[in-house]
């Protein structure tokens, strides 16, 4: 099936493009988008009548869109989920969840702008891709975290596994620390010991000596 590419659509052609598709993609996708017409001697007349305004119109969301790109490139969102101690998800983060939570830092997103090529099942940073313009695309991130001090040490570079091994090791390190100042203390406490027993039995000898002259 022949259409005509009203603007441009990533793999398949630029704005005014006569392109084939197969005809079921025509339907629920590009025709229902408004993002092309079938490719009739009056569709395709209409689109060379109106190509000048539909181009300026192309300009000025491209802009808006690259002005948009700028200060969303590059940009990290946390995304708070309840998860188990392996970092599996009690579900998982959606583009509608990556839409809202953009949208709720002032980015205005809908989800079907986003692109999450793999279902996002775990705790960590997930570089995610969003359409602005059929010309312009940005990568943002999602922290997805159990709370926001989880997120803070995922953006520093840290797994929750590594965090939670640095401290299971800290907390070893210090229950050695603690056996051995107990260790320290006994030997000290033998040491004592030993020293009183060497000394009493001469002050009782003495004591005797004493006791029998008088």
């Amino acid at each position: 099936m022949q259409v005509i590419l009203l603007e441009r659509v990533a793999k398949l052609g630029q704005m005014g493009e006569v392109v084939d598709v197969k005809p079921g993609y025509a339907r629920n996708y590009l025709l229902l988008q408004g993002k092309a017409l079938t490719a009739s001697k009056e569709n395709i007349a209409a689109f060379e009548d109106q190509k000048a305004q539909l181009e300026a119109r192309n300009l000025e969301t491209r802009k808006e869109a690259e002005k948009m790109a700028a200060d969303l490139d590059g940009k990290q969102f946390v995304v708070i989920r309840q998860a188990a101690d392996s970092g599996a998800l009690y579900g998982s983060v959606t583009t509608r969840d990556a839409a809202q939570t953009a949208t709720d830092e002032g980015f205005s997103l809908d989800r079907k702008q986003v692109l999450i090529k793999q279902p996002i099942k775990y705790l960590g940073l997930h570089d995610v891709h969003v359409t602005l313009h059929p010309e312009v695309e940005a990568t943002i991130t999602l922290n997805v975290a159990r709370s926001p001090e989880e997120a803070e040490l995922q953006a520093s570079g840290k797994s929750i596994q590594e965090a939670a091994a640095e401290e299971e090791a800290a907390a070893d390190y210090e229950i050695a620390e603690l056996f051995e100042d107990i260790g320290s203390a006994a030997s000290d406490d033998q040491d004592l010991a030993e020293t009183v027993e060497e000394v009493l039995p001469e002050t009782e000898g003495d004591d005797e000596d004493d006791s029998s002259k008088g």
